[in-house]
């Protein structure tokens, strides 16, 4: 088994059908909404979205919290991944009534759970929702910046990119990097490479999240390869979601292949009917990748991850022992 490591994962959005069923029960909620045949259920982008807050909002406590990591981390470590990043959102701990401290202490203890169970390292990346405006992106970037939890390590940007423009978040990347964060922004999924463009000139991330529409303008390509920002893909998620008709269509070989530093990940799984070890299995399955090139992604995944050089050091010499194994 390749071993695999994911960066862009939205912990609700990791919320199994079977573990929000579970909730549904312990709080009385009607959910044959959104969930049929103990799978989700949505048709477009919207109700995608509605389903999602749906699903979130039976997260109340700190011990669903705690839960929701920890069933998901164990699940994951099951495929054969050695480390996760998933994106945390402070304004969904809001509406289900719990403080952003609060909330994240508790998905911290599922994180400590999963790993002494299975060894799996894991950070979080806490984001703010760019169609709630600069404001609030500003708050959860103080959030991040003060909240002093060891395992956030990480600040990016979600939510609609076809509302409000990367200059407008400026300051609140400038509090996340003032803080020693790593900083990622979601961009190159529903806009274009003017999305992309936008956000390296205004942010300058290190990494993307999707980015995948830079294939759009082979000048953005080649500075993205030559900048050495790492690109967040969520290939079963793009399909899904229409964003790109076909894995035929899917520019992630394209992207490799221009020097782009490529990594694989699973966005929302349970919503798109995927698991990073899907994506994995896509990546040979339509873009030929053999093990020693998903070997690679893996890599440079643990290489461009927000974490401590000790921790990254480990996880290296892991991937190198299995490597030389195989």
């Amino acid at each position: 088994m390749v071993l695999k490591a994911e960066l862009h994962c939205h912990i609700e959005g990791a919320a199994s059908p079977a573990l929000v069923e579970a909730q549904a029960r312990k709080y009385g909620v009607d959910i044959s909404s959104f969930i049929r045949n103990g799978a989700y259920y949505w048709h477009d982008f919207t109700s995608f979205l509605l389903a999602y807050d749906r699903a979130a909002s039976l997260f109340r406590s700190p011990e669903d919290y705690a839960l929701l990591a920890e069933s998901y981390l164990t699940e994951l470590a099951a495929q054969g991944a050695i480390y996760s990043e998933f994106l945390t959102s402070p304004d969904h701990a809001e509406r289900a009534g719990l403080s952003p401290q609060a909330y994240t202490e508790a998905l911290g203890e599922g994180m400590a759970r999963a790993k002494a169970a299975t060894g799996i390292e894991s950070r979080m990346i806490v984001t703010g929702v760019r169609h709630f405006g600069p404001e609030a992106i500003e708050k959860a970037a103080r959030f991040a910046a003060s909240c002093g939890h060891p395992l956030v390590t990480g600040f990016g940007v979600a939510g609609d990119e076809r509302i409000g423009h990367p200059r407008d978040f400026v300051r609140a990347f400038a509090t996340a990097r003032e803080a020693g964060l790593g900083v990622t922004i979601h961009a190159g999924e529903f806009g274009g490479a003017d999305s992309v463009a936008a956000a390296l000139d205004h942010i300058h991330p290190s990494r993307i999240g999707h980015g995948v529409r830079a294939i759009e303008s082979l000048d953005l390509v080649r500075r993205i390869a030559d900048e050495g920002v790492v690109l967040e893909a969520c290939p079963v998620s793009n399909v899904v979601l229409r964003v790109f008709p076909d894995f035929a269509r899917h520019p992630f070989p394209q992207l490799r292949a221009a020097g782009c530093r490529v990594t694989l990940n699973s966005d929302d799984p349970p919503h798109f009917h995927t698991s990073l070890a899907r994506e994995y299995a896509v990546a040979a399955e339509h873009f030929g990748l053999g093990d020693a090139a998903l070997a690679a992604i893996t890599r440079t995944a643990i290489e461009a991850a927000f974490m401590d050089e000790k921790t990254r050091a480990v996880l290296l010499a892991r991937l190198a022992r299995e490597e030389k194994a195989a």
